[in-house]
């Protein structure tokens, strides 16, 4: 009898669900692919890369291609080391600053419309390369991290989402704190805050993202410097190895053995640049869809 009520209580799926499930499921799938294919390159020889270009699993493992990258130079060390410096400082106070922005302009106070229309106004005009490269040259900033860093500390875009999540809760929330004793520091820290969590866990992944992935402000900034970052170590190593590939296999001195060739080193280099920040998401997806929704709800 229980089975039964079971059954009559079971929710069908309607056409429309099913089709989203099929679709998401090849959009997963159309995602997932290259990423496993530049897996399999890394992981395999150069033979077993000529006879099948595309295969769900290596012909001919090795980690020659990995061994290269690491002993051919501290390139790759280097980069880690300015990028991880980059990506912690830069979200670390870009998201200070955005969360302060944002709830400073969720409160009342004079020329908040003129302040709030100046910073939007940033959003569709620039200073320009130039006078931004000028700039900072004339503060001593080149060949810096910190240039990298402040160039994209401030995302106006964030800073309007989270407004609106500090707009939508309640302001009784806060006369409450305030009768309780509590003053402004204290509202802002205790209560505030953790109601904005799944903003900020999503828009700290949007701002770190950012950072590790950015190369155009350090190919200008770290022109002619020792430091370097991952995309700018990523970009040097493919341009070497596609200068220097004859044949399909790498020639260059150091990598004459025939299981390291250029499309399986470039594979593993694009493998190990990517990695780390792709394992930071499944901490903070639960957060993802949700913090979304609340800074969007309104504008």
């Amino acid at each position: 009898m229980s089975e039964i009520n079971v059954k009559k209580h079971r929710r069908k799926w309607e056409g429309t669900e099913i089709f989203s499930v099929i679709m998401l499921t090849l959009l997963a799938l159309l995602i997932l692919v290259p990423f496993w294919n530049a897996l399999v390159i890394s992981l395999e020889t150069a033979a077993a890369y000529g006879k099948a270009p595309f295969s769900w699993l290596p012909g001919e493992w090795t980690l020659e291609n990995y061994e290269y990258l690491f002993m051919s130079s501290n390139a790759l060390a280097m980069g880690y080391k300015g990028t991880l410096i980059v990506t912690s400082i830069g979200t670390l106070c870009g998201m200070s600053i955005s969360v302060m922005a944002a709830y400073a302009f969720s409160r009342k106070f004079p020329g908040k419309k003129v302040l709030f229309g100046i910073m939007v106004f940033t959003m569709f005009f620039g200073g320009g390369l130039i006078p931004i490269y000028l700039q900072v040259k004339n503060m001593g900033l080149l060949n810096t991290y910190a240039a990298i860093i402040l160039l994209s500390l401030i995302s106006v875009y964030n800073i309007i989402i989270m407004k609106n999540g500090f707009d939508s809760i309640p302001p009784d929330l806060e006369e409450a704190a305030k009768i309780d004793g509590a003053n402004d520091f204290v509202i802002f820290i205790r209560v505030m805050l953790p109601l904005q969590k799944p903003l900020i866990a999503t828009f700290s992944l949007f701002t770190a993202v950012a950072y590790w992935n950015s190369w155009y402000w350090p190919l200008i900034t770290l022109s002619g410097s020792q430091k370097t970052v991952l995309q700018l170590y990523l970009r040097a190593m493919i341009s070497s190895i596609s200068a220097s590939e004859k044949g399909g296999v790498l020639t260059a001195a150091g990598a004459a053995s025939t299981s390291s060739f250029s499309q399986g080193i470039k594979m593993a280099s694009v493998f190990m640049t990517m990695l780390p920040i792709m394992c930071v998401y499944p901490f903070l997806q639960k957060y993802f869809v949700k913090g979304i929704l609340v800074g969007a709800v309104k504008m």
